[in-house]
């Protein structure tokens, strides 16, 4: 899946745009005839894997919304793309922006691909039956990410879990509740852990058991249910399938898929005329970053002094997690130097990882009161970072602060920030939002243009 991405025809794409659709009406007919064997299954399925590089998902604007809108990124340059990433930094989002469009289109391309699988597998014949149910807890998976990328950006959202053959059929169908969307969600990995075979040296590169189990674990943790998170957190940690790897060998390039990786979207620099790499680099990195390092990046995603400083002098991340430059501008390491152009990063999209799994469950431990266990996993970050266990004060709130800090610190730049403040319930307080409108991303003005039977949300 990571060397040879295969480019598949429209009919594949089943595109999310009704004109075009209707300028192909054949595609649907090609499509019922494409799909008769294992082979052209397996396609499917890597189209579904593939759509999670798309610009909507991890490759761009997924880690943006999940980092700018944050109080430890900002946009060093906010004119440029035409301020679709600055608008998030300041919380000034508009209905028109081309980002926002691609979250929305590009999650349900990915949402149909995976339908499309899960509609079609059961009568194909396959050579390993646990192959087949394998691949059905992999669309499962992916599309219970989608929908959670999705409703966590935008609320209600329409909730489309068969494969859509005819738009037509769409067209007036209102936003499912969010918590409709959530319990779809929860079903989806609940079936595919079913399903999902445990991690391998074979298998590393897919969807496995424990990615369904972390997913549902941050799931029931942003609902605000401990004890559920807590079992799915722990049932990670006792797998034996993941430990934290040797800093830096975290986001090395030639670490990828290391035990400390429990999901991650892949990318691939100089396949098909560097085509397979992520734009991560580019728009992530300060404006025409230099000292050695490739020119031509954007600036959307330095860090504040004020983050930097938050490192103790003696705290391994530093130069490995983030850096400065001589002018003092702060930036993450995590994305390598592109080797061949500056929109072609290799680096993979670490989605879910075993040092992330470890402060969630700090975090609920201590909101059930457990904190021993709560010190426990904090300071297996602590140490692993080369600091001491932690030895201030247990009280609840003070501990998860600590937990909070860490999260911050271990975790940046990887699109989890914004949405821990969501989820949190502290996005207002401590970014000091006065609009609790703007905790929603606005609906995409092209989908209300197309279909005006979908809302948009409040205060946009």
């Amino acid at each position: 899946m990571k060397k040879v991405l295969l480019i598949l025809p429209v009919f594949l794409a089943l595109l999310a745009c009704e004109k075009e659709l209707l300028q192909n009406p054949n595609s649907v007919k090609v499509a019922d005839n494409f799909y008769s064997t294992e082979a052209e299954m397996e396609e499917a399925v890597n189209a579904a894997y593939a759509a999670l590089q798309y610009t909507g998902v991890f490759n761009t604007a997924m880690p943006a919304i999940g980092e700018l809108p944050g109080e430890d990124a900002y946009d060093e340059t906010p004119a440029n793309d035409g301020g679709v990433y600055g608008m998030l930094d300041q919380y000034n989002v508009i209905a028109q922006s081309s980002l926002i469009a691609n979250v929305w289109e590009d999650s349900y391309i990915g949402i149909q691909r995976a339908n499309i699988v899960l509609d079609r597998i059961q009568s194909i014949a396959y050579e390993d039956a646990q192959t087949r149910e394998s691949r059905i807890g992999e669309m499962l998976f992916i599309r219970a990410l989608h929908y959670f990328n999705l409703v966590r950006t935008f609320g209600p959202v329409p909730l489309v879990v068969e494969e859509v053959r005819n738009p037509q059929d769409y067209f007036g169908q209102n936003r499912a509740p969010v918590a409709e969307v959530y319990s779809q969600i929860k079903a989806d990995l609940t079936e595919a852990i079913t399903l999902l075979p445990a991690r391998t040296e074979s298998n590393k590169a897919r969807a496995v058991k424990t990615a369904a189990q972390a997913l549902l674990g941050k799931v029931e943790l942003t609902e605000g249910n401990y004890s559920a998170a807590r079992t799915q957190f722990l049932e990670v940690v006792n797998s034996g399938a993941h430990d934290l790897e040797s800093l830096n060998q975290v986001f090395s390039a030639d670490n990828e898929l290391n035990p400390e990786i429990i999901f991650a979207v892949q990318f691939a620099s100089g396949i098909n005329s560097n085509s397979e790499g992520s734009d991560a680099y580019r728009m992530f990195n300060p404006t025409g970053r230099v000292e050695g390092a490739m020119t031509g990046t954007k600036g959307h995603g330095v860090l504040k002094p004020d983050f930097y400083a938050l490192y103790e002098s003696n705290d391994l991340r530093k130069g490995v997690y983030i850096d400065t430059l001589s002018s003092g501008i702060a930036y993450s390491k995590k994305i390598a130097v592109p080797n061949t152009v500056v929109g072609d990063a290799e680096s993979d999209w670490v989605v879910l990882r075993y040092a992330d799994v470890l402060l969630m469950l700090a975090e609920v431990e201590n909101e059930l009161g457990n904190t021993p266990d709560a010190v426990d996993y904090l300071d297996e970050i602590r140490n692993r970072a080369g600091l001491a266990d932690y030895s201030g004060s247990t009280a609840k709130a003070d501990l998860f602060a600590e937990i909070d800090l860490q999260r911050r610190k271990e975790l940046v730049w990887e699109g989890h920030r914004w949405f821990d403040l969501l989820r949190q319930g502290r996005a207002m307080s401590v970014l000091g939002i006065s609009d609790a409108n703007k905790l929603l991303m606005p609906l995409p003005a092209s989908q209300i243009a197309t279909d005006p039977s979908l809302a948009q949300n409040p205060g946009y």
